[in-house]
């Protein structure tokens, strides 16, 4: 990272991926793109003395303890983010890696089975309340319904598996 083309490069090629990253937990445009700046100051900083063997799992690692630097310092809640990384895990979740999928389908087959299937309806197919409503002829509201049900079993699930959260984050593809 000596270099200041690969520097600039990197910086490129991350800046958008991890400032949106930063947004999604902070709900704040200015503070995410000041801490992912910070990020990329301080590895400038000391690009002499880090060794990094996967530049997108460090970064990603560094812009979330950014996050919860930030928030440990002004005495911010911390399950505030804690849910919205369970928020960003749910409607992310067909794009997590595949390892981590594994674990998260045993959440899924412990949903009902219908609540299962308009989830899936709605996160893989991209299928909207209506097309769902249409498609097994139950109302709108049902639909919502099931959703709802389905995303709150998910968060139920997935405080159980918070310690994946850092494995989610350095092996997702943003």
């Amino acid at each position: 990272m000596n270099n200041p083309e690969v520097f600039e490069k990197t910086y490129n090629q991350y800046w958008k991926k991890l400032n949106a990253f930063s947004y999604t937990m902070t709900q704040d445009k200015d503070l995410a793109q000041n801490i992912v700046q910070d990020v990329f100051v301080d590895l400038w900083e000391r690009k002499e003395e880090l060794n990094i063997n996967a530049i997108e799992p460090f970064l990603f690692r560094a812009v979330k303890n950014q996050v919860f630097k930030h928030y440990q310092n002004n005495r911010f809640d911390k399950t505030i983010l804690e849910e919205k990384f369970e928020d960003y895990i749910i409607d992310n979740f067909s794009t997590i890696d595949p390892e981590v999928m594994d674990l998260l389908y045993s959440l899924l087959d412990k949903l009902p089975e219908k609540r299962k299937e308009v989830l899936l309806m709605y996160k893989f197919q991209d299928m909207t309340i209506d097309q769902i409503a249409d498609e097994l002829g139950i109302s709108k509201q049902t639909v919502k319904n099931q959703i709802s049900s389905a995303v709150k079993q998910l968060r139920e699930g997935l405080k159980d598996l918070a310690w994946l959260a850092p494995l989610i984050i350095f092996n997702h593809k943003f």
